[in-house]
C-alpha cells in the first residue's frame, strides 16, 4: 500500500479522536484525570477506556486501517455511559459527531459522573439489545461488503451465455485489492440511490481519493465487476441512467437529434444528477484487453497484440440460417435440441425473418448442434456481420473520420499503461482525451494546433493509472469498451467469482454455487 494512502487513513483516524478534545478535556476533569491528557491522540481513547474499565485492547483496534474507524465510536459511547447517558439518541450522537456531542455533554447540567459502578447498576431494555445487536451486524457485514466480497445481480444480457439475467455472483474484492469508498458516508447495503424516496443514498461531505490496498492488476479474460466510467452524469429516469447515456444524449443532440435536444432543453422531467466514481452504476464484462496491450478486432474476432485472444466457450455471437423444405422452426425446438435463448431481452436470442430465414444468438458448440439439426440448412449459417461505421455517434472515440470503426471491425487502438508516455497527434486525441482530463484530473485545451496540460504547452503526456478494455462475451448485446472507451483502475470494484443462486422461473439448480471462468 503507498504511503501517501496510509497517511491519508491515519489523518482521519487522528481527526477522529482529536476534534472531541475541547468537550473530552472537561470531561476528564470531572472524573478526576488531568485534561491535557483529552488533547493527545490516541493516549486519550486509552484513558477514556481506563475511566470506563474497558478492555484497553481496543486502542491497538483503533490503528488497523479504517477498521479503527468503526471501533473509535464504540468507545466513545462507553465513555458517554459513565457520565449517566444511556439513550439510544446520546448513543448515536457520540458515535456519529462526537466533535458536537462531547462538548454538549461537559456543559450539561444534568451529566454527572458515576463511573463504572454506576453504569454496570444500569440494565438495558429488551428492544435496546436488539437494536444494539443489528448495528454491530450492520457493521460487520459493511466491513465485509466493502474489503472482502459484495454480492451482485446480473441485470442484462450483455454477458451471455457466460452468465446469465438473475444471476447472483459473489463478486471478489480481494483479487485486486479492496478498494476505500470514495464517499464514506453513505446508506449500508444501498448503491447509489435510496428506495422508495429514489433520492440519493451517499453524501459528498466527505470524499476521499483513489486508495487500493495490496493492488493486483486485473488479468486478462478475466470476469470484471466495475463502475461505469461514462456514469459520472446520468439522465435520472428508469429508462435512462447507465442504459441510455447522458453523454450520448449530448453527442446525438450535438449532431442535430431534436428528440435529444428536447431531453436536454427540459431538464425538470429529464433532470441529470451527477454520481462520484465509486457510485456510478456497477457493470460486469470481460477484460479482453490489459495496460499496455493493442486490441484490434477484425470481422468479430478479437485480436491482442496481432494475436487471436480468447474466446470464452460460452461467448456468444448473431447467425442467420435457412431451414429446409420450408420447415417451420420455434424455440421450443431448439431448446428441446441443446440450445439456451433468452427470449425476454430488448434483442431476442431468436427470431424468425420470414421466407425460412431465422435470426439466432449461438455459442459455438451450440452453432455446432445447429449445424446437424436435419431441418437446418447447414450450408446457410452465416455469421452476422455489422457494417463499417454503422453507429459513428455511438462508438468510441465518436464521429472521429480517422477511425471509421464498426462493433465487428475496431482499431487498432493502444489501452494506457500507467507510467507510459505518449505523443498527442490530431489522430488520437479523441482516444485519449477523456483518460487524461476526467479520469487523471488534468486540464487539457488545445489552442492554435497546440495541446495545453494544466496550463503548460506539451504535447507529452505519462499515464499515472493502468487501463483494461471492458466487453461482453454476448458481443452484438453488450455497451462495452466499444461504446465508451477505457476502464480506469480506480472503477474497478472486484472479480466475478461464483454465481450463488439462479433464477428463471424457478431455481437454476445447475448454476448453482458454479465457479465463474
Amino acid at each position: 500500500m503507498p504511503v501517501n494512502h496510509l497517511l491519508v487513513i491515519y489523518l482521519i483516524s487522528l481527526l477522529l479522536v482529536l476534534l472531541p478534545s475541547f468537550g473530552l478535556a472537561k470531561l476528564f476533569k470531572q472524573a478526576g484525570r488531568e485534561s491535557w491528557k483529552a488533547y493527545i491522540p490516541f493516549y486519550n481513547t486509552w484513558i477514556m477506556q481506563d475511566i470506563a474499565q474497558r478492555p484497553k485492547h481496543w486502542v491497538f483496534w483503533q490503528l488497523i486501517p479504517v477498521v479503527g474507524w468503526f471501533i473509535t465510536p464504540g468507545i466513545f459511547i462507553e465513555f458517554a455511559k459513565v457520565f449517566c447517558r444511556f439513550s439510544f439518541l446520546d448513543h448515536t450522537a457520540a458515535a456519529l459527531v462526537p466533535f458536537f456531542y462531547f462538548p454538549w455533554l461537559a456543559k450539561n447540567k444534568d451529566a454527572r459522573f458515576i463511573g463504572p459502578e454506576g453504569v454496570k447498576k444500569h440494565r438495558k431494555p429488551g428492544w435496546r439489545e436488539w437494536v444494539d445487536a443489528a448495528i454491530f451486524a450492520i457493521v460487520a457485514a459493511t466491513l465485509i461488503r466493502t474489503f472482502v466480497f459484495e454480492a451482485y445481480t446480473i441485470p442484462s444480457s450483455s454477458m451471455e451465455k457466460t452468465l446469465l439475467v438473475k444471476d447472483f455472483l459473489f463478486v471478489s474484492k480481494l483479487s485486486y485489492g479492496p478498494r476505500i469508498p470514495n464517499t464514506p458516508l453513505s446508506v449500508p447495503f444501498v448503491h447509489n440511490y435510496l428506495p422508495f424516496t429514489n433520492g440519493k443514498s451517499y453524501s459528498t461531505l466527505i470524499q476521499l481519493p483513489y486508495i487500493r490496498w495490496f493492488a493486483s492488476p486485473v488479468k486478462r479474460n478475466d470476469c470484471v465487476v466495475f463502475n461505469f466510467p461514462s456514469g459520472d452524469s446520468v439522465i435520472h429516469r428508469p429508462e435512462f441512467e447507465s442504459a441510455n447515456p447522458y453523454y450520448d444524449i449530448k453527442r446525438r443532440a450535438a449532431a442535430g437529434s431534436q428528440e435529444d435536444q428536447y431531453i436536454l432543453n427540459n431538464p425538470e422531467t429529464f433532470p441529470v444528477v451527477s454520481h462520484p466514481p465509486d457510485k456510478t452504476d456497477n457493470y460486469i464484462k470481460r477484460c479482453v484487453a490489459v495496460a499496455g496491450d493493442t486490441l484490434q478486432i477484425v470481422d468479430g474476432i478479437v485480436y491482442i497484440n496481432n494475436k487471436p485472444g480468447y474466446v470464452s466457450p460460452t461467448s456468444a455471437t448473431y447467425y442467420y440460417f435457412r431451414t429446409k423444405n420450408n420447415v417451420i422452426i420455434d424455440e421450443d425446438f431448439l431448446r428441446e435440441a441443446g440450445i439456451a435463448l433468452n427470449m425476454e431481452s430488448g434483442m431476442p436470442d431468436f427470431s424468425p425473418l420470414g421466407n425460412n430465414i431465422y435470426h439466432i444468438n449461438l455459442t459455438l458448440d451450440e452453432l455446432e448442434i445447429l449445424k446437424k439439426l436435419p431441418a437446418v440448412d447447414a450450408a446457410s449459417i452465416t455469421k452476422e456481420r455489422i457494417p463499417t461505421n454503422a453507429e459513428p455517434e455511438r462508438l468510441f472515440p465518436y464521429y472521429d473520420k480517422t477511425h471509421e470503426w464498426s462493433v465487428d471491425d475496431y482499431g487498432p487502438i493502444w489501452v494506457p499503461k500507467k507510467g507510459s508516455t505518449i505523443t498527442l497527434t490530431p489522430e488520437n486525441y479523441p482516444i485519449y482525451e477523456r483518460v487524461i482530463r476526467s479520469y487523471e484530473g488534468n486540464t487539457l485545451e488545445v489552442k492554435d494546433g497546440k495541446y495545453y496540460i494544466n496550463g503548460q504547452a506539451t504535447n507529452q503526456y505519462t499515464f499515472k493509472m493502468d487501463y483494461y478494455w471492458m466487453m461482453g462475451d454476448n458481443r452484438h448485446k453488450s455497451q462495452d469498451s466499444r461504446f465508451w472507451g477505457f476502464v480506469p483502475e480506480s472503477a474497478v470494484v472486484g472479480k466475478a467469482w461464483m454465481i450463488w443462486f439462479s433464477y428463471d422461473k424457478g431455481p437454476r439448480w445447475k448454476r448453482l454455487f458454479k465457479i465463474i471462468k
